[in-house]
């Protein structure tokens, strides 16, 4: 028998020395030599090359952070623009509708309706003390797939993968948590592969009650410090969960605030392409749900810097729901207290190219999963009457993207600015030019937010914070990225916009009081740098592993 029991958090597999195997009792239970990490490296990726498809890579790649953390991690981080589109979106939508199928072994805490009183126990029995950051779901509204109950655990798992290999939080300071309060999904409910429980949807006060007991423990038992991050929530909860606690814990909603913050930063950015202020363009969202409010709201502080006031910043906004132009006295109702900041005295209007030929915005805005919606006469048109119209598909997964990277550049003829939420290939256009559609993925912004607010103790994380965190990262976006058509740095420099982000929270906080790391360091940046996880090897040392207790 080994001597100790290695948890995958030090595992090396090959890589351990001969000394290390003798030391653990595990000589002769591995191949006879020694490995290097590069060549596990390179193992790994040979293995992946010979998948089939994205789920099978998936799958594969998870089963690695099982066994052997570490390597997990320099595989994702040297090759993050490979890697992204596989442990994230697109493929990890798909991941999560078929999560019943793949289910290797739990990654995180599954808290459903019938725990209430236990929470607080639940929570003592996950192994990890030094807990620093919780992504936390309910699954009901899972990217643009809807409601998939209890399979949106690959959500938070994602997302916190993405914490560590993009912003450096240590893994064992992570928690994806599920809170299953059942589905409406039927197919879910005759899926005998289901893992979450099997009764239609709790709401209203029981549910409420859930939450806070969640969010009042998890604090009791990691502190106040403790990041919670509201993940995949319906658009009527999660609003009101961040205005509920925005305030009593350290919160931020990443579809809200996150989506915002780096759809704004893809606009500072391509107004050093059309020209102009941010207060001179006139925004059209198809979409009026938590991304596109989320969206408007932080591009209003952004035109209160330019000095226009809150009413004149949100008269340049104009939002379509499912029922059409949102407007002040709309027939068909469905105007929300968030949905009516940005209700005008506009006609009503059902047709998104005939509000488009009416408004004629600049920019064009996509947030509400609706595949395909920017039609080729509708990217004609706002070519028309504009030099450089800006045309975000920002919905996920692919399948749902409101248009092509391609379909935009050859129906404006290669004059728009394009962003999408999902990746797309270089596209060529006519005169030979690439061009590189510029993802705008969340990831730019949520983990060196994260990474900032878990280093410098920042108690409370406000919208101007996201502000600052999308000012940031278009500001690394150089001349020579605008004219490949991006406006995001590559996702290659994902690690090193986490690291200015964060030192840019930092910044903000000690500047606003609402950093507790004190004293403040002198060099922000450093500070960040060194407290950042290392995916290379440990040096040996007993007290890593779980040696056994008996002489």
């Amino acid at each position: 028998m080994p001597k100790a029991s290695i948890k995958c958090s030090y595992f090396k597999g090959t890589a351990f020395t001969l000394r290390e195997r003798q030391a653990l009792g595990i000589h002769g239970l591995l191949p006879p030599v020694v490995s290097t990490a590069p060549v596990q490296e390179e193992r790994i990726l040979r293995n992946l090359a010979h998948q089939s498809n994205d789920l099978d890579r998936y799958v594969q790649l998870m089963d690695l952070q099982d066994r052997n953390e570490k390597l997990f991690y320099r595989v994702l981080c040297n090759h993050l623009e490979e890697m992204m589109p596989i442990i994230y979106t697109p493929t990890v939508g798909l991941a999560c509708q078929r999560y019943g199928f793949i289910f290797r072994r739990p990654r995180g805490l599954f808290i459903t309706i019938h725990d209430r009183g236990h929470i607080e126990d639940m929570l003592s029995a996950w192994p990890e003390t030094n807990v620093k950051a919780i992504v936390v779901t309910d699954g009901e509204r899972i990217l643009g797939l809807g409601d998939l109950g209890c399979y949106g655990m690959g959500i938070p798992v994602g997302k916190l993968a993405l914490y560590t290999a993009i912003a450096g939080v240590e893994p064992t300071q992570c928690l994806p948590v599920v809170i299953d309060v059942g589905t409406n999904n039927q197919t879910l409910l005759d899926d005998p592969l289901y893992i979450g429980i099997r009764e239609n949807r709790c709401n209203g006060q029981e549910y409420d009650d859930l939450v806070e007991e969640f969010m009042t423990a998890a604090v009791k038992r990691y502190g106040q410090s403790c990041l919670i991050q509201f993940e995949d929530f319906a658009n009527h909860n999660a609003f009101r969960f961040l205005e509920k606690y925005r305030n009593r814990y350290c919160v931020f909603n990443d579809d809200i605030q996150g989506t915002a913050s780096v759809a704004v930063a893809g606009i500072l950015a391509s107004l050093r392409i059309t020209g102009g202020k941010i207060s001179d363009n006139l925004f059209l969202f198809q979409g009026a749900g938590e991304a596109s409010l989320g969206i408007a709201d932080l591009l209003v502080e952004a035109m209160k810097e330019d000095g226009l006031s809150v009413d004149e910043a949100r008269a340049r906004i104009n939002l379509m729901d499912r029922k059409g132009l949102i407007t002040k006295n709309r027939k068909s109702g469905g105007v929300t207290e968030h949905k009516g900041r940005y209700a005008h005295e506009n006609d009503d209007m059902t047709d998104l190219l005939e509000v488009i030929k009416t408004i004629q915005p600049t920019a064009l805005i996509g947030a509400a999963a609706v595949g395909g919606v920017f039609t080729q006469q509708i990217l004609e048109t706002m070519a028309s009457f504009n030099d450089s119209p800006i045309i975000f598909a920002l919905s996920n997964p692919t399948s749902k993207a409101e248009c092509t990277a391609e379909e935009a550049y050859k129906h404006t003829q290669g004059k728009c600015v394009f962003a999408s939420g999902s990746p797309f290939n270089p596209v060529t256009l006519p005169d030979g030019k690439v061009l590189h559609p510029g993802q705008g993925n969340n990831s730019y912004i949520f983990p060196g937010v994260a990474l900032g607010t878990i280093v410098f103790g920042i108690r409370h994380i406000s919208d101007e914070i996201f502000l600052e965190a999308a000012k940031t990262c278009a500001s690394l976006v150089t001349q020579e990225h605008l004219n490949e058509g991006r406006v995001y740095p590559p996702l290659a420099d994902v690690r090193e916009v986490s690291i200015k982000i964060a030192k840019q929270v930092g910044e903000y906080g000690y500047n606003h009081g609402i950093a507790s790391l004190y004293p403040r360091p002198s060099d922000m940046e450093s500070y960040v740098r060194q407290r950042m996880y290392s995916y290379d090897y440990e040096a040996f040392d007993p007290n890593f592993y779980d040696w056994p207790k008996t002489a």
